[in-house]
């Protein structure tokens, strides 16, 4: 009875959060100053914890929100913006519609196959930022460019940023990675097959939306799953997202073009350009208005874990401060610098100068302030949970009270830390072991309820408050944070709820293949 006091007071803050957003359809960053306020009043009065033991874990908040997480953020959107500003996004739009002008498939592959690509090169909410504001600027509304994006971000994120979530859960609880990733990969296969139908069918706001579109999407799923399996098995969690995601978007580009001739394009779906927007595509003027993003992939491919004789010595560039714990500051080598650098890079070759980049990198700030202090508060009310132990009470009466029966709550636990969090990989850390003792107590496959932390971190990922606030910024909307996250809850209840049938039944059919 204890235990289960102590659970629905360490959910107090999650609860806060649910309800500011959806009944009293606060905005985030208002919500997420309650949630802060609830955590230190439970963390005190309940879990015994210091004034300055919070003062330490919220310090420690503020600096990982600042970062890396703000600092990309802010950089995806400056880059986005800065194109829109040389007016080279008139020449990128241009060109996508040169492909289809259908925006169902500019769906698929700006948001199910290049929002995949930066969340395995990058992470930290580019793939929601940059595919989000480039379907509004295509003329896609503002709320649905963001539901789609969190419904194409939601599974790839265990294999986000070179696989950094699956293998730090791995190294935290001394298993087997590609081991470990495949078990991820099989739970969440049907997730990635279906993700793209939804997105059609949430373009469309109906599932009569998939009407013509079925091989489309059905080879833009395909041509991701079967990638995602093969190289988690062979290879490991570092490469997946990256491999499915550019086979994906060259399976689907290819399909769409040379299949627009005989493709009939609803007018609901049509994407149009104002005539004022006509202009000449060239070579040169292609690569210019790409520029940013080709740098991007350039920059982040370089200096990630494949070139160790770069990303080495660039990520020794550090600083380790002890707040609560230590928190290690990367400089160089992290996804924010290198993305600030590949925009202003871009921008150059675009013909922009200081007094331009000045502007642009203001009005960004000032759009993405409500979202800094989101972010500041949630990783605070975040970091006070997990210090304070009621991260910890959460799964732990899960795991005492369901015994066998615990595999069906797996994926809960992970989505729970992700949605604190906003964070595979913080969710990884709360309750990599948490899983692992389960898995002995109960003994099942350690690799089956282990991989299920990360299962659940897709849906977690859908409806955190991060993601959503991130989203609303880079579409430039406030207020409608509550309504997304109503919108967006229905879809990650079932995903939890399949996921949880899975991962229980799935056991005895892992067992026979791994």
């Amino acid at each position: 009875m204890e235990n289960f006091g102590l659970f629905l007071l360490a959910l107090c803050p999650i609860l806060w959060l649910v309800f500011a957003l959806i009944a009293l359809k606060m905005q985030a960053h208002t919500a997420s100053i309650g949630a802060f306020i609830v955590s230190l009043i439970v963390a005190f009065f309940v879990f015994h914890m210091t004034p300055f033991d919070a003062f330490l874990a919220s310090l420690e908040g503020v600096a990982m929100a600042l970062w890396p997480i703000v600092l990309v953020i802010i950089a995806a959107v400056f880059t986005y913006n800065l194109t829109v500003y040389s007016k080279s996004m008139n020449v990128i739009k241009r060109m996508l519609t040169g492909v289809s002008d259908d925006m169902r498939i500019l769906v698929l592959l700006i948001g199910w196959c290049f929002g995949g690509f930066l969340e395995g090169m990058a992470g930290f909410g580019t793939a929601i930022a940059i595919p989000a504001s480039m379907l509004a600027g295509l003329g896609l509304n503002p709320i649905t460019s963001i539901l789609v994006c969190l419904l194409a971000n939601g599974t790839p994120t265990p294999f986000g940023s070179i696989g950094i979530p699956n293998v730090t859960l791995a190294n935290l609880v001394g298993l087997d990675n590609p081991t470990l990733a495949f078990a991820y990969a099989l739970q969440c296969s049907l997730f990635m097959f279906i993700s793209p139908f939804l997105m059609v069918a949430v373009t469309g706001k109906s599932i009569k939306s998939l009407k013509g579109m079925m091989p489309t999407t059905l080879i833009a799923a395909l041509s991701y799953v079967i990638p995602v399996l093969l190289v988690s098995k062979y290879v490991g969690a570092e490469l997946p997202v990256i491999v499915a995601s550019v086979c994906s978007l060259t399976a689907t580009f290819a399909y769409a073009y040379f299949t627009s001739k005989k493709h009939v394009t609803p007018s609901k779906f049509k994407v149009n350009i104002e005539e004022k927007e006509e202009v000449k595509i060239t070579v040169s003027s292609a690569l210019k208005a790409w520029s940013p993003f080709i740098l991007i992939f350039i920059l982040l491919l370089a200096t990630s874990k494949l070139v160790p004789f770069i990303s080495e010595p660039l990520s020794a560039i550090k600083t380790t401060v002890k707040f609560y714990e230590e928190y290690t500051f990367t400089w160089i080598n992290t996804p924010g610098v290198l993305i600030f650098i590949s925009a202003i890079i871009g921008g150059l070759i675009q013909g922009l100068h200081i007094k331009d980049f000045r502007i642009v990198l203001v009005d960004t700030v000032k759009q993405m302030s409500k979202t800094i202090i989101t972010m500041i508060f949630v990783l605070c009310c975040a970091k006070v949970m997990g210090y304070s132990g009621m991260i910890s009470a959460i799964a732990l009466f899960f795991v005492s009270t369901l015994s066998n029966f615990y595999p069906l709550v797996a994926p809960l636990i992970g989505c729970i830390g992700t949605f604190v969090t906003g964070s595979g990989t913080s969710s990884a850390v709360l309750f990599g072991n948490v899983q692992l003792q389960a898995a002995q107590a109960i003994q099942a496959d350690p690799y089956w309820i282990v991989a299920a932390n990360s299962l659940g971190v897709g849906a977690g990922k859908m409806i955190s408050p991060q993601s959503i606030a991130i989203g609303c910024a880079a579409v430039s909307i406030s207020g409608k944070d509550g309504e997304i996250l109503s919108k967006i809850f229905k879809y990650a209840l079932v995903f939890l709820i399949f996921m949880a049938l899975i991962v229980y039944f799935g056991q005895g059919f892992y067992q026979m293949i791994k």
